[in-house]
């Protein structure tokens, strides 16, 4: 699973700035504003192969007891509980202010690994400036310039190293005969519950407790037609005396590690709500994480004709980028349309492990530069030589040749067409990679 860091401290100090730093992104918005962030913001980011997953969370007040700061604090505490290791920020050109002592007497009393980071310190010399934020009790100051990157890498380096996490292993090659491992994920009250109930005990299959750590998401093996499945629940099962029930508990971060540890996904949206803002981003993060996906619209049966096509509308516009994955419209409490699933999923399954022979894409790759070639940029035409496959779970092909940095985004959509329709990737997301060749006189002299 992917060590979780929640970035923690009050308005202002550069939280949202460290966020976007870390996860290479925009998601946040900055702006030199007490108070604008008030949710949870979740990203991923990684360290040459270690990955990881951010928080950045509001200004951070934990004796309010009213009001918005009261909600801030909450979604704080909610962020801290779910993270393997906390960044508390202060203002480096500000100083230590009250509220700090708050927020360093609430972490230490969690025992979590913590790092104190001093924000803003850009052109701060270690030494007077940064010791009046040893009286907090957290140990060593780190020094960092959110804006800039001074000092960042350093931070992230000791938050990882405090975790003493084994190093990422080699991808292995996958068991043929392992069970599918699939994560159901969703907004709150989708149905996922119910869904997940009426398989495990309406079609009486085959089940049982599989409990890990309190990182680890609950999954329950079961077998259907002779084909083993391994659920990873994202609503939290729990036992009760014979009969699994499905907690409703909502937890973002629960989510994405179930994402990332399944073979497949299944995204349920609900019929009467349409496809929301939250229901995009989950299938934003089944995308970056490369899973195989099925879409399911549940409650079906509870909306009309015409709310029927807005829905269909809505999956068109808002989750255009997963015109891979297959629709299915179903019922979980009327168990209508379930059967269906199952094939979409072992499909995706299927086409996620697809094995692509190098002669094959390389003559698919042949077949479609003499079809239409790619255009030319500068001096030259960038020259697709041959493919090969170069990873599974999403499949990945890598072209070589030469000048491929010319090639334009549009024309490797046009590749990625021509190779899921030879090999029916249906179902999952395909990387194609650009390698140019090295060119061997480009050290010498001339």
């Amino acid at each position: 699973m992917k060590p979780v860091i929640a970035l923690v401290g009050r308005p202002n100090v550069g939280k949202s700035t460290l966020f976007n730093r870390l996860t290479k992104s925009r998601d946040a918005i900055v702006a030199d504003f007490a108070g604008l962030t008030r949710d949870r913001h979740y990203g991923q980011g990684h360290l040459g192969k270690r990955e990881y997953i951010v928080i950045d969370t509001g200004g951070f007040e934990p004796t309010a007891e009213s009001g918005i700061f009261k909600e801030m604090a909450k979604q704080t505490r909610q962020a801290v509980a779910e993270a393997d290791v906390v960044i508390f920020v202060v203002d480096a050109r500000a100083g230590l202010s009250a509220q700090d002592h708050d927020i360093a007497d609430y972490l230490r009393r969690l025992g979590k690994p913590c790092l104190l980071v001093a924000n803003k310190a850009e052109g701060m010399r270690e030494g007077a400036q940064l010791a009046e934020f040893y009286e907090l009790g957290l140990g060593e100051v780190l020094p960092v310039s959110a804006a800039h990157g001074q000092g960042v890498r350093s931070m992230l380096e000791a938050a990882l190293d405090a975790l003493d996490l084994p190093e990422p292993e080699e991808d292995a090659e996958p068991d043929p005969d392992a069970p599918i491992r699939l994560a159901v994920a969703g907004r709150p009250n989708v149905g996922k519950s119910t869904l997940i109930n009426t398989w495990l005990g309406e079609e009486r299959l085959v089940a049982f407790d599989m409990p890990g750590t309190t990182r680890d998401a609950i999954s329950v093996p079961f077998e259907r037609a002779g084909k083993k499945f391994e659920l990873i629940d994202t609503a939290g099962l729990r036992r009760k005396g014979k009969v699994f029930e499905a907690i409703e508990k909502f937890s973002v971060v629960k989510t994405l590690q179930a994402i990332e540890s399944a073979n497949v996904v299944l995204l349920l949206l609900d019929a009467t709500q349409g496809v929301t803002e939250q229901d995009a981003h989950i299938a934003g993060f089944i995308l970056d994480a490369g899973r195989a996906v099925v879409l399911a619209v549940n409650k079906w049966d509870a909306v009309d004709a015409y709310q029927r096509e807005l829905v269909q509308r809505s999956i068109e516009s808002r989750l255009a980028f997963l015109k891979f994955a297959e629709l299915h419209f179903i019922s979980a409490i009327k168990r209508q349309g379930l059967g269906p699933l199952w094939g979409s999923i072992a499909k995706a399954h299927q086409a996620a492990m697809r094995k692509m022979p190098t002669p094959q894409l390389t003559r698919l790759l042949q077949e479609a530069v003499q079809f239409q070639a790619p255009k030319r940029t500068g001096m030259y035409r960038p020259k697709l030589r041959y493919a090969h496959q170069g990873g599974m779970n999403p499949p990945v092909i890598v072209v070589h040749g030469n000048s491929l940095e010319g090639v334009t985004d549009a024309y490797k959509r046009y590749l990625e067409g021509r190779f899921r329709k030879a090999f029916e990737l249906t179902g999952t997301p395909l990387r194609v990679e650009m390698k140019t060749a090295r060119n061997p006189y480009a050290d010498k002299e001339s």
